[in-house]
């Protein structure tokens, strides 16, 4: 039997319909080669049931069924039989028997929204993107933050220093608005926001007010005038300033409708919103806690849980009082990895916090704000315990989804997220482990934080398939499609600072180490893998002008306005808008085809278009067989190449590659990457 011709996955191609209801009616179907099995049954809740062939289509055989599904979750793979071979697939592949882990699944009733399937998303940290109106700058000395003043960077070019979270660039709403056309001719779909609503730090992750937009993201109708004098400073000005920016009614107003107005602009674009949300912990600036006292006295607020032990919110936060132990290095609240700055929401002792909480997802996806989803910041911390945040992100879903059906839920995650997609709590998840770290080990052979070099996976495209293979099989398929597939992010170093193999952050590095002996051929191949993976691709703001930087906070460098790299940006608008013009790549059927040294090939495809990409990740150039009917090309015919990129450069020449008996040869260029589609169908 020949085994890689076997084939299924849970696409619309396999699975009608896709995503289907309770109680409905679908069609499972199974390919082989044609003429090479006596029987394809359908393994489901425990018994085999026998398909029919219906069909032979490019020497394949299709093999059908029709089922059932109920209300739970159906989990089923495939057994053939010829003569006395017997062979199992499921989700990872063929098997030699049944392996439940690798099972597929599908749980009737749960689908993800169509917009996001295969979307290109942008990452924007806001304060980095560009200043569109400085009146709205955070000013030198405006407040203290973690014991030290406030500071107004004035030169947009300087990078990051290693305590950067106190440094303000001016980065804002309305430079967003001002680049719109930018985003719109790269051909992105969706605008991811780190977090905008009110916070004293520029990453905004401790938040200070879940209801309001930050004025200095937003529009600062009343202010104060600079003190006059020194003496002024140090009587509190700074702290008198910041209240009236952040805090003044009018502003923080000014600034919600400013933002309802930009999504409204955005969505007259065709492109969606996705905003951050931190529920795992607040600022300790947040008025709930108020350890700052901003809002201490001031009318319209209650006392915070720092200030008073009768404070409505205490029960908001885990304290503890004299003679019990207290917090490690925190004093007496409990904060997220024990910093006093994050305070650690305490669902499980108050349900007005839950209830609040809801009713925040709520506000955002709903009038006037009109947003289409929300990232969920360390989402799998939320609570105290597993089965509490099970409960949690469960009312969460019912909340947003009820607010609005077609709002995406996507957390952050690292590791098995299966637990949490089973229908009921998220969609799907920022994809760390099925493509984050796959990619870059195998191009670079470099931890995605620069923090290790491991050389015995760069290259190695055995362990790439195996390590991918086996993550992806923690998604059901609408979560696959709709998995943030990011080469870089706020969190991580910058995809192209990994190319140049150097281990260690800023501090042990200067900020231009980052920049040495980098390869954009590497970065080329990964957008390429990036475009032509299951899932949205999401580009870090920047990245596809070339910018550098270890992990944070050199990874949120202001984007080169002026100083870009625009060959990386003229490949980035390529190879996105070959994304977006072919269904496949949004919700086609992913097969590995070649898996040599250096040497990747896989196939995407559905029944409009067949497209081969092949990745050559070492420094010599390589001729490579790759069996292209296994992506349901036909056994004799032509492919023609779309997009080629090697150390010189890249082009979109178009050159035809014979295709006989099944298989293709392509020559490819040290560092290279190269698109295929299949001759017959290109322009359906």
């Amino acid at each position: 039997m020949n085994r890689e011709a076997l084939f299924c996955d849970g696409t619309e191609n396999y699975v009608i319909p896709s995503e289907p209801m309770p109680e409905e009616a679908v069609e499972f179907l199974f390919r082989t080669a044609a003429d090479d099995a006596d029987s394809v049954e359908l393994y489901l809740d425990g018994a085999f049931y026998e398909m029919e062939k219906s069909d032979t289509v490019h020497n394949f055989d299709y093999y059908r069924i029709y089922r059932k599904t109920g209300t739970e979750m159906m989990k089923y793979c495939f057994r053939i039989r010829k003569g006395e071979e017997v062979v199992y697939y499921n989700q990872y592949g063929p098997c030699d028997s049944l392996v439940d882990f690798y099972a597929f699944r599908i749980c009737p009733g749960f689908t993800t929204p169509q917009w996001a399937k295969g979307a290109v998303m942008y990452q924007i940290f806001t304060d980095r993107f560009c200043n569109g109106d400085p009146s709205n700058s955070v000013v030198d000395n405006e407040y203290y933050y973690i014991n030290e003043p406030v500071k107004a960077v004035k030169d947009w070019n300087q990078t990051p220093s290693v305590m950067d979270v106190r440094n303000f660039y001016g980065g804002d709403l309305q430079g967003v608005k001002d680049k719109l056309d930018y985003l719109q001719d790269l051909g992105v779909k969706v605008i991811y926001f780190n977090p905008l609503f009110v916070s004293p730090s520029n990453h905004k992750y401790d938040n200070q007010d879940y209801d309001y937009i930050d004025p200095h993201f937003g529009v600062i109708i009343n202010d104060l005038e600079e003190p006059e004098n020194e003496a002024d400073f140090r009587e509190g000005f700074h702290a008198a300033r910041y209240q009236k920016r952040v805090t003044d009614w009018e502003n923080l107003e000014a600034s919600n409708r400013f933002f309802a107005e930009l999504v409204e602009e955005i969505h007259s674009r065709g492109m969606k919103v996705i905003l951050d949300g931190v529920f795992n912990h607040c600022g300790s600036f947040h008025k709930w806690m108020d350890r700052e006292h901003i809002y201490e006295g001031m009318e319209g607020f209650e006392p915070g849980a720092y200030v008073s032990a009768d404070s409505p919110y205490r029960s908001y936060f885990d304290f503890r009082d004299s003679g019990e132990e207290a917090w490690p290095n925190n004093g007496n609240y409990d904060g997220w990895w024990g910093h006093d700055t994050l305070p650690k929401l305490n669902y499980e002792a108050s349900d007005s916090l839950v209830e609040y909480i809801l009713r925040i997802g709520q506000k955002w996806v709903s009038a006037p704000y009109h947003v289409d989803g929300w990232r969920l910041d360390v989402a799998a911390d939320l609570g105290h315990d597993k089965e509490y945040n099970h409960e949690f992100w469960k009312k969460f879903r019912r909340a947003v989804k009820e607010a609005n059906p077609d709002a995406l839920i996507l957390a952050e995650h690292y590791g098995d997220p299966k637990e949490w997609l089973e229908g009921d709590e998220w969609d799907s998840v920022m994809n760390y482990d099925a493509f984050m770290e796959p990619v870059t080990w195998f191009l670079t052979g470099m931890e995605k934080h620069s923090d290790e070099e491991r050389p015995d996976l760069c290259g190695n495209a055995d362990a790439f398939v195996h390590m991918i293979s086996h993550n992806m099989t923690c998604y059901m398929t609408p979560s696959l499609q709709t998995a943030m597939n990011e080469l870089s992010n706020h969190d991580h170093s910058r995809f192209l600072t990994r190319t140049n193999h150097l281990v260690g952050r800023l501090g042990a590095y200067s900020p231009e180490d980052a920049e040495r002996n980098i390869k954009p051929a590497v970065m080329r191949e990964a957008v390429v893998m990036q475009m032509t993976w299951v899932g949205a691709p999401t580009v870090y703001y920047g990245d596809e002008a070339g910018l550098c930087g270890f992990t944070d906070p050199d990874n949120r460098r202001t984007y080169p306005w002026g100083r870009e790299d625009k060959e990386m940006i003229a490949f980035h608008k390529v190879m996105i808008g070959l994304h977006n013009q072919y269904q496949a790549f949004l919700t086609g059927s992913i097969k590995i085809l070649a898996a040599q040294e250096c040497v990747l090939a896989y196939g995407r495809f559905d029944i409009r278009n067949q497209f081969v990409i092949v990745i050559n990740s070492g420094g010599e150039c390589r001729q490579v067989q790759i069996p292209v009917w296994l992506a349901e090309f036909p056994m004799d015919g032509s492919m023609k190449r779309l997009v080629y990129s090697q150390n010189e450069g890249y082009t979109t020449d178009v050159v035809t590659c014979p295709v006989e008996g099944g298989n293709a040869w392509v020559h490819m260029d040290a560092y290279s990457a190269a698109v295929f589609i299949n001759s017959e169908n290109e322009e359906k």
